[in-house]
């Protein structure tokens, strides 16, 4: 075969992210503060970029109040009622598709915190939207150490939310990793480890619930409110000291960050609701195009005069840049409020299932911008403040192309199928995955097993083993006739029943 050179040409397409709109992306997710930095920044770098003074950035301002009325509400088109899309949308990836996995954040290393980390346990234990916002209520009220306020009284009526449904959550919550979190005390903290452990028996539970005799070591009265004797209260004093007191502490080294409204929604005089942007939030510069008019008349070198026009056309970039992001964070938020009216108006009970296509719809934007701009985001509220990404539920696909599945419906398929399995049959993870296909639900390993971690379930070889050990119990109490075990001779340690 000979080789013979030829000149060929080939004609391809390919999304290509100039700089501008790679940091655009980035300047639509960064929190409030985050942006205030990076500004703060640009200003040193820049000599042609300045502040706007108090007077001078009233007509520079971008729209900051959008109304959404009760009319708008009840109408269907209320979304064509909203602003144009800005002339400079497209540098934001809104008639893109190509940008949707592109995560700027995704190369840098974060530090998980202990709100991030009960979040996430958060979005699989609950897709019920009332449910999802009473959690995420509650997971704000936790300090560094893992703890909720003593009284949660105001968390009901603040979320319009019956106080059964609080304390349902907040039972839910109390399983979560680490053990003791979302306790409103110290006994309660402790309590919820013990349970964990399956050593929260009648005498444990006298000890807990009088930890002010532990601190004063009057160990006669607690020998005696627990009825056991010296060698039992002291091994129950180890197992409460091996147990911890602060267990949000593990995520205590994160960088804490003050949690400051992007928007504020506040009741309107026809019944619904103004969406305003907060303007403290807002960093305000300028363009100096007298300093630049100046230099260029003295400037002679052909690199001072690139340097000074490139700085001219990033301050240019910037300035529309930061009024862009606002102009479109007001936008999603405005939707938000149009799609969950009944939450403002009525309570958590009325929230409605929301993804993000259905807000990128309805404002002619793309899924991928609305995704940014929730993220770090919050919205002041009568009910509180909430990030915008909390109004969002999730759902699972159908394997069939049918109607998508809640994730609260395939958790309680997943529970059934596991708590159906015979002790001979037990159902690993990928079995639970084909017979969730079979029903017509396609969902990964990966998610089956976040799942069913979540519902605090073991793995398929630990519930083969407890399903053993509970058959020679059983076994072992029918020929004795005794409904409990006898004392260990050799740890002299009185063995209790656990009431569960």
């Amino acid at each position: 075969m000979a080789l013979t050179q030829r000149l060929e040409f080939r004609q391809s397409q390919s999304l290509v992210m100039s700089p501008q709109l790679m940091q655009a992306i980035k300047l639509l997710q960064l929190s409030n503060l985050d942006l205030t930095t990076f500004v703060e920044e640009e200003l040193e770098r820049n000599p042609l970029l300045e502040r706007a003074s108090d007077a001078a950035d009233g007509d520079e301002a971008p729209t900051e109040v959008h109304q959404v009325s009760g009319e708008q509400l009840a109408d269907g088109q209320a979304r064509n009622a909203q602003d144009a899309p800005p002339t400079t949308y497209t540098e934001w990836g809104g008639g893109a598709s190509g940008d949707e996995d592109y995560n700027l954040e995704a190369f840098v290393a974060a530090e998980t915190t202990l709100a991030d980390h009960l979040a996430e346990q958060l979005s699989v234990a609950f897709t019920a939207p009332a449910q999802r916002m009473i959690g995420q209520y509650l997971i704000d009220l936790v300090d560094e150490a893992g703890y909720l306020p003593p009284d949660l009284g105001q968390a009901a009526e603040r979320l319009g939310a019956s106080q059964q449904e609080v304390d349902d959550v907040l039972a839910v919550l109390q399983k979560f990793d680490p053990p003791g979190v979302c306790a409103r005390s110290l006994s309660e903290c402790l309590a919820i480890q013990l349970r964990e452990l399956d050593r929260y028996d009648p005498a444990m539970q006298a000890l807990v619930e009088h930890l002010d005799l532990l601190a004063k070591r009057d160990i006669a009265s607690l020998r005696k409110l627990c009825g056991v004797d010296d060698e039992d209260i002291a091994d129950m004093i180890g197992e409460i000291r091996r147990l911890n007191p602060k267990p949000g502490m593990k995520f205590g080294s994160a960088r804490l960050q003050t949690m400051v409204p992007d928007v504020y929604v506040r009741p309107g005089p026809d019944g619904g609701w103004h969406v305003e942007l907060n303007s403290d939030t807002l960093p305000r510069v300028l363009v100096n195009q007298t300093y630049y008019s100046e230099l260029s008349k003295k400037i002679g070198k052909d690199g001072d005069k690139s340097y000074f026009t490139d700085a001219l056309q990033n301050a240019t970039w910037l300035v529309r840049a930061l009024d862009q992001r606002a102009r479109t964070i007001l936008k999603v938020a405005t939707e938000i409020v149009r799609q969950q009216d009944g939450f403002f108006t009525h309570g958590v009970a009325h929230l409605r299932p929301l993804n993000l296509k259905a807000v990128a719809d309805a404002i002619q934007m793309h899924e991928s911008t609305v995704s940014r701009v929730t993220a770090n985001k919050y919205m002041a509220t009568n009910r509180g403040t909430f990030e915008l990404k909390y109004f969002f539920t999730a759902s699972i696909a159908s394997a069939d192309g049918g109607e998508a599945h809640s994730a609260e419906a395939v958790r309680h398929h997943i529970k059934q199928l596991i708590d159906s399995e015979e002790p001979s049959a037990i159902l690993s993870d990928d079995t639970i995955v084909e017979r969730l296909r079979a029903s017509g639900i396609d969902i990964a390993r990966r998610t089956v097993a976040k799942y069913r971690e979540a519902m605090r379930i073991p793995s398929s070889v630990q519930r083969r083993r407890d399903k053993e050990w509970s058959t020679i119990n059983s076994r072992a109490s029918g020929e004795t006739g005794l409904g409990e075990e006898t004392p260990s001779p050799r740890s002299g340690i009185l063995r209790r029943l656990v009431f569960t």
